[in-house]
């Protein structure tokens, strides 16, 4: 099979596609035929090594997490899915390898496909689905009247969590870049910052619960948009982050949070089944996979509205 790797930290010039043997399913595990992977921010950030507390020092290694497919072998005790099955899922975060022909999943990493979903709608679920319910569920516990802010609401988690939070009663401000204004009045957020002409520092409006998707809102800067026991979550951590994060939630009503993701089956098939009945997938790029570098570095430089996509087969 063919699978996109890299043999050192470094750049997207250092990801090369290359022949690997097809792997084989463990008890518990499936083989899955891989139509779509999705991109995600943690992608180059384990590139580059900024995770590399977390991820080591051992090549080679894949690329991507998310991906949907089709289930063409089980391993053994497997009962939950069968050989021809259409699922959705996601690989341990900082392994990855879901940019490939096929890749091998535990059961619980995986969900049958919401019907109505393509494969390039269903690669895009499973973290930010799953991260949004861990964030509103987990970190922040948000409910009916909570105000809550989304720093960079556009991108795969934020157009998830407008819906989900809205769906909860939570009165949402939205912030976005301008063109990402109509996307976030279309998922119907109560209030849309464009922060390119709106600094958020001249906001009048205290907040229950601020969200940073983007990473240019530092826990400092979230602080004055705090109420007095709000929560501030972050969703791409770093070990030096999450220390200051732990020591500082002993001393302070003010909480921040990161993001760790922890998917799991539950989360997952909850995240189907607001897909099946009412939550919109915002796919703003979709790519062949083998303009894997150019579309990286698109990605990176320019963001996207919704998810960006790798089709890896028909």
């Amino acid at each position: 099979m063919k699978q996109i790797i890299y043999n050192r930290y470094g750049s997207f010039n250092d990801l090369e596609m290359v022949d690997r043997p097809t792997p084989t399913p463990a008890a518990g595990q499936v083989l899955v035929d891989v139509k779509a992977t999705a991109i995600n921010p943690l992608d180059w950030k384990i590139l580059e090594g900024q995770m590399k507390l977390m991820t080591g020092s051992k090549f080679p290694r894949g690329i991507g997490i998310e991906f949907s497919g089709v289930v063409s072998q089980l391993g053994s005790s497997v009962t939950r899915f069968q050989v021809g099955d259409a699922v959705f899922g996601m690989l341990e975060a900082f392994k990855g390898g879901a940019l490939a022909e096929q890749v091998v999943a535990k059961v619980e990493q995986i969900q049958i496909k919401p019907p109505n979903l393509s494969f390039v709608e269903a690669a895009a679920l499973p973290i930010s689905g799953t991260s949004a319910l861990q964030i509103l569920d987990d970190l922040a516990s948000v409910h009916e009247g909570s105000e809550i802010l989304i720093n960079g609401a556009g991108g795969g988690i934020g157009t998830l969590l407008m819906q989900i939070a809205k769906r909860r009663g939570a009165i949402v401000t939205a912030v976005v870049s301008r063109r990402g204004i109509g996307l976030a009045k279309k998922l119907k957020s109560d209030f849309v910052v464009d922060y390119s002409t709106t600094p958020l520092q001249q906001l009048a409006q205290r907040f229950d619960v601020v969200i940073d998707l983007s990473d240019k809102l530092p826990f400092a800067q979230a602080m004055a948009l705090m109420k007095p026991s709000a929560t501030y979550v972050n969703t791409l951590p770093d070990p030096k982050s999450m220390a200051a994060g732990a020591i500082h939630n002993i001393f302070s009503a003010r909480k921040r949070k990161i993001l760790v993701m922890k998917p799991t089956q539950e989360k997952l098939t909850t995240v189907a089944d607001y897909a099946r009945d009412w939550m919109d997938l915002v796919i703003g790029k979709t790519a062949q996979w083998s303009e894997f570098k150019s579309t990286y570095a698109e990605v990176k430089a320019a963001g996207t509205l919704g998810k960006a996509v790798f089709s890896i087969s028909a």
